[in-house]
């Protein structure tokens, strides 16, 4: 099996533009469930051996860091900027879409932590009698859709380049990057 460690060979974006970084991070996370679906038939002709072991380290590693960084982004940062944009305006479409992928963030770290506990069950060498990765990887990927063919084209004509540059700004404090 081949573990994909984040930051390696990955899609890339930069700070500078955060809305690429963004869908970079999802192109990461598409990565990261991939590997979780390798991980399910590899357990089952495998087993717990070194590769599940290092696989199921990996995508903890993702999801515990990089993962809450990215709802970071947007919670924090993308969400509010876009509802400021509109400020005047009716702005019902975008809290709406925004309180949706709020939901979605929250539904996904409830089921990361089922998940979890079970890599983490794999990571300690056990073997899991049930391991489905389905949930999760089935509510990732209607929300990446989601974001990419609705919230990041409306955060690109919506937002001005200094509220670009404060989110790529809050980013990089966000991660501990303190120069440019």
């Amino acid at each position: 099996m081949t573990i994909n460690l984040p930051g390696h060979n990955s899609p890339g974006g930069s700070f500078e533009v955060p809305l690429e970084m963004l869908s970079a991070c999802h192109q990461r996370v598409d990565k990261q469930c991939s590997t979780l679906r390798r991980l399910v038939v590899h357990l089952a002709k495998s087993g717990t051996d070194n590769d599940a072991r290092q696989a199921a380290t990996a995508v903890m590693r993702y999801f515990d860091t990089a993962a809450k960084d990215h709802h970071a982004d947007e919670e924090v940062d993308l969400f509010p900027a876009l509802i400021e944009s509109m400020a005047g305006s009716d702005a019902v479409c975008i809290r709406e879409m925004v309180d949706a992928l709020t939901l979605d963030h929250r539904a996904l770290e409830s089921h990361w932590l089922a998940l979890r506990q079970v890599l983490q069950d794999i990571e300690a060498g056990q073997t899991p009698s049930s391991f489905d990765v389905e949930p999760f990887i089935t509510l990732y990927e209607r929300h990446i859709a989601r974001e990419e063919s609705e919230l990041l084209p409306m955060a690109a004509r919506l937002l001005s380049d200094d509220a670009l540059q404060d989110i790529g700004r809050a980013m990089r404090l966000r991660r501990g990057i303190t120069t440019v």
